[in-house]
């Protein structure tokens, strides 16, 4: 799964993808950028610990409906990508190609459960919550509900 992750991420979307292709790359695109945005809240804090580490496969289990092994090896590789990134501009740009509204939605909801993890929010954490709901298109009503919503999970 990681080296197919590595080629899909890296390959040109606008020239690569052949169409009966596309929908598992958008598929694997999709996993990765929204992995590498809840990541990006995880270490927002500088601490990765245990419990947002649980929280990040829990998140990616429920909502990509994969294993505990595949979610392990998403997060080392979004991980890679997230430390290799500039900006979080190349997965913002993956959501909003490949997510729907739900989609987005259910990423900050994911992102604000993260960030409450650890018991703190801190303010990093909810700056860059607040930096890609705006990326991606969410609605100030919508980010303020998920937030309730990853308050009471």
């Amino acid at each position: 799964m990681l080296s197919k992750l590595i080629d899909i991420f890296q390959a040109d979307t606008a020239n690569a993808v052949q169409p009966e292709t596309a929908h598992t790359l958008n598929k694997e695109q999709k996993q990765l950028a929204c992995a590498a945005l809840l990541i990006e809240v995880a270490i927002a804090d500088n601490e990765f610990d245990a419990k947002e580490l649980a929280c990040l496969q829990t998140v990616l289990a429920e909502h990509f409906a994969i294993t505990t092994a595949q979610s392990t090896e998403l997060i080392t590789f979004a991980q890679n990508e997230c430390v290799a990134a500039t900006s979080m501009y190349q997965f913002t740009q993956k959501v909003n190609l490949y997510c729907s509204a739900q989609d987005k939605f259910d990423l900050i909801t994911g992102m604000w459960r993260i960030a409450y993890a650890d018991g703190e929010l801190d303010k990093y954490e909810e700056y860059i919550i607040r930096k890609v709901a705006d990326l991606i298109h969410v609605h100030h009503g919508d980010f303020i509900r998920a937030k309730h919503l990853s308050r009471q999970h």
